[in-house]
């Protein structure tokens, strides 16, 4: 069966979209095209939709706004937002009453023509997936880069060809109702995240398992045995296991040698790939992402694309991103740090000296004990913003090396009077960072936003 004849089982039928984001929207026109009975559910009202309300009623679709727009779910079909929880009481209540509960992840891995390369994980997705699909497209194939991340795929599904390949990001969310495998898979890392929407560690564990899961002995997946949690998945692997460690040596995958070099290990054969001084972007936690993405790759590139990327890829934006160099004091954004794992694992980790750290947000219920020490260790000053400010000044403080005033805490009420706060703290030779530790949504409408709008204020400073 073909997307084409997927789209013509949805003619006449009953569709709805909950929630207009940059994966369903798309999708909403395409359904409507062809013939979808299509019913858009949003929680903005329609003064929030602007335009796009009146677009949408033009091709056919019937909306339902506002904060009850959930209410009466009664299509056949209903497609969820990836940020949606799987659980909400109305998605249940209408796979009771025999409704075809989905995502656009979902339909797009039942279709997609050509081999699948995924990626996940609580920390280094995002730039997991751009190297991956960096070294790709470096071994000449067509690489179409999505999912969590880059453009919506199921949109795009007929114009993806069978040589071609597909390499995306995929986020819990997205995982915790497929059915259906990629390929190639690989975890990079698990740790405490997306509490707020997850009951529990146990449901966001097991979502992640899914990108394995379903694969058939063809399969690999790709499992970071330094992480406890994702070395404990090994048993349930499939297809092909491959490990990658920078700790250790292992018998099939990825390691780092003790001269520093990157070795690739299958069958008792070793091929040495490069040294880990070749890698442009800094910190240990980069070179696990280029293990991973090693180990999904292998087969399919050569050592020399692998080096190639390594020596030219400059990272992924709002990751450990230099902003500029002002008075002697180096800026760097980091928004993409929505985690304390990933703070500390990623900027806390990358410098012999102490920060000026900014760090806080939206709470996602996610502990934040574990940040304390590191804290202490390798921040002077540290700037606390939003609703998760008072959680993490307490796991600080509760730090056993903790000693008033080291580090010295500070609570700022915006963005910007962080970054003016730093401003004067900051003395030449200092580094000050934003790597919040915690998602944007209490203030922005991303982490990119957050980003963005971080390195504007500090391009603009005097």
């Amino acid at each position: 069966m073909t997307i084409a004849d997927f789209y013509r089982e949805m003619h006449g039928k009953t569709v709805a979209f909950c929630g207009l984001g940059g994966s369903n929207l798309p999708l909403v026109r395409r359904f409507a095209k062809e013939g979808a009975r299509v019913t858009a559910r949003d929680k903005r009202t329609r003064e929030q939709l602007g335009e796009l309300a009146g677009e949408l009623e033009q091709l056919g679709v019937h909306l339902v706004l506002g904060e009850e727009y959930l209410e009466n779910l009664t299509e056949e079909v209903i497609f969820r937002t990836p940020g949606m929880p799987y659980h909400l009481p109305q998605l249940d209540a209408a796979r009771a009453r025999g409704s075809a509960v989905t995502s656009e992840m979902e339909v797009f891995l039942d279709y997609c023509p050509c081999k699948v390369f995924a990626v996940t994980g609580s920390d280094g997705k995002t730039t997991t997936t751009t190297i991956l699909s960096q070294m790709l497209q470096h071994a000449g194939k067509t690489v179409h880069v999505g999912g969590n991340i880059g453009t919506p795929l199921l949109p795009i599904v007929e114009q993806i060809k069978p040589d071609d390949v597909v390499v995306a990001e995929l986020s819990s969310f997205q995982l915790i109702s497929v059915g259906h495998s990629p390929q190639i898979s690989v975890v990079t890392n698990m740790s405490p995240n997306h509490l707020d929407i997850h009951k529990d560690m146990q449901e966001y564990i097991q979502a992640k398992k899914n990108i394995f899961l379903h694969q058939n002995a063809f399969g690999r997946t790709v499992l970071n045995l330094d992480n406890p949690i994702t070395a404990g998945f090994v048993p349930e692997v499939r297809g092909e296991c491959l490990l990658f460690s920078r700790l250790r040596k292992v018998e099939n995958g990825c390691s780092v040698n003790e001269n520093g070099t990157i070795v690739f290990t299958k069958n008792g054969m070793e091929t040495p790939i490069m040294n880990v001084k070749d890698i442009r972007i800094p910190g240990a936690h980069n070179v696990e992402n280029y293990l991973a993405a090693i180990c999904a790759a292998w087969g399919y590139v050569t050592p020399e694309d692998i080096r190639a990327v390594a020596q030219t890829f400059a990272g992924v934006e709002h990751r450990a991103e230099l902003v500029r160099e002002l008075d002697g004091v180096r800026w760097y954004n980091d928004s993409i740090a929505t985690t304390p794992s990933r703070t500390v694992r990623g900027m806390l980790s990358l410098f012999p000296q102490k920060l000026i750290l900014i760090a806080g947000g939206y709470d996602k219920k996610i502990p934040f004990e574990p940040m304390g020490e590191p804290v202490c260790e390798h921040v002077k000053a540290l700037v606390l913003m939003g609703a998760t400010a008072p959680k993490i000044e307490a796991a600080v403080k509760q730090a056993e090396s903790y000693r008033p005033g080291a580090p010295k805490i500070l609570h700022v009420q915006s963005l910007e009077e962080a970054v003016q706060v730093c401003r004067k703290e900051a003395q030449k030779g200092d580094i000050v960072a934003m790597s919040p530790a915690c998602a944007s949504f209490d203030m922005f409408p991303n982490f990119e936003t957050r980003g963005d709008m971080f390195r504007d204020m500090v391009n603009h400073l005097q």
